[in-house]
């Protein structure tokens, strides 16, 4: 996996893996352009984070 600049100036992790749910584990792909916290879990509703 490359891990880059993102375009705010913070580490991107790249365009591969996935997001998980911190609270009940449910995962999903990660969207390009989308960050995981922006995501909310299908699940429980909770903001996804970067697996």
């Amino acid at each position: 996996m490359q891990s880059g600049r993102g375009r705010m100036g913070g580490f991107a992790q790249g365009p591969g893996g996935g997001c998980v749910c911190p609270s009940c584990g449910t995962k999903s792909a990660h969207s390009t352009g989308l960050p995981c916290f922006q995501q909310k879990c299908s699940k429980c509703g909770t903001a996804m984070i970067r697996e």
